[in-house]
């Protein structure tokens, strides 16, 4: 329930009561009479509430399928049309500046406790990144690939395949943990995108009206607002996500019904084995089930 009204219900309301005030207020036909959005009565403001809690609830349903793709449409992924391909060979460029100027800055020689401070500064920064070769064209882009190309690859685990298996595996404490930031992210996203769905909408009924400007632009800094939020709370995540490999990596291969490794080296080399299995190659190690016994052999007295 805490899901569906932070993650669907609240922005779906939000962006439905904002346009209401703007049909309300006459925003769409004429200059804005900003008197008449508020009810003159109970009844009236009743039906208004009940109007703006209906259609948020079935705007939220209808919206609900497509989170997966609200996400990743702000995370970059425009490789699909060609208009949007070149704006994201653009900014995936302006990444990869920003990453080489962080990197100058982390390697730099630090003269001074504030040279010092720049460049573990600049290293914290480089921490939650990937690696420049794979860099997205946005911030969330690129704090969400931090963590799904380096937390099961740290340990020889492909995290992209691994993530589902591993997932069911994790202890009640980091579950919540993961299901809030993984709750607080989508809320973030969604109130990006309202607040960006509104601001459009006011810039439609209210161009003609520069004293009104000031909404629209209301509208944008809370939409960006939005969006550093979900950059903060996708880095968090991804945080969460390198704790799950490390903590519950072996627990993938109990599940599986694979002996465990002895040393590092052949844990990774096993690691790799099972990944290779996800991706649809041929299992190669046996497995490991605990000696149950000859069910046709009758037990000794």
């Amino acid at each position: 329930m805490r899901r569906v009204l932070s993650v669907h219900f609240a922005p779906s309301a939000l962006f439905v009561a904002g346009v209401l005030a703007l049909i309300r207020a006459g925003s769409f036909s004429g200059h804005s009479d900003w008197g008449a959005v508020c009810p003159a009565d109970p009844t009236a403001a009743l039906a208004l509430l009940t109007t703006i809690t209906v259609t948020a609830a079935l705007l939220g349903l209808l919206l609900q399928p497509f989170q997966v793709r609200a996400v990743r449409v702000l995370e970059g992924y425009w490789d699909r049309w060609p208009l949007t391909a070149r704006l994201a060979g653009v900014l995936a460029a302006l990444q990869r500046r920003r990453w080489q100027a962080l990197r100058r800055r982390a390697v730099a020689s630090a003269d001074g406790d504030a040279d010092r401070r720049t460049r573990a500064d600049a290293r914290r920064r480089l921490a939650a990144l990937p690696t420049v070769d794979i860099l997205l064209p946005t911030a969330l882009g690129n704090a969400l690939r931090a963590g799904e190309v380096s937390a099961g690859e740290r340990y020889g685990l492909t995290t992209l395949t691994s993530w589902p298996r591993i997932y069911p595996q994790v202890s009640d404490p980091l579950a919540e943990a993961l299901h809030s930031a993984r709750d607080a992210l989508d809320s973030a996203v969604n109130l990006c995108w309202a607040f960006s769905a509104l601001t459009a909408a006011s810039a439609v009924a209210l161009y003609d009206e520069s004293s009104a400007w000031w909404l629209c632009a209301a509208g944008l800094v809370l939409a960006a607002v939005a969006y550093k939020g979900a950059v903060t709370t996708a880095q968090a995540y991804s945080g969460l996500m390198h704790v799950v490999y490390d903590l519950h990596r072996f627990d993938l291969l109990d599940a599986l019904h694979y002996p465990l490794p002895a040393d590092p080296a052949s844990a990774e080399a096993l690691f790799g084995e099972v990944s290779d299995e996800f991706t649809g190659r041929r299992r190669r190690q046996p497995y490991g089930h605990a000696p149950t016994g000859d069910p046709n052999v009758p037990p000794e007295d």
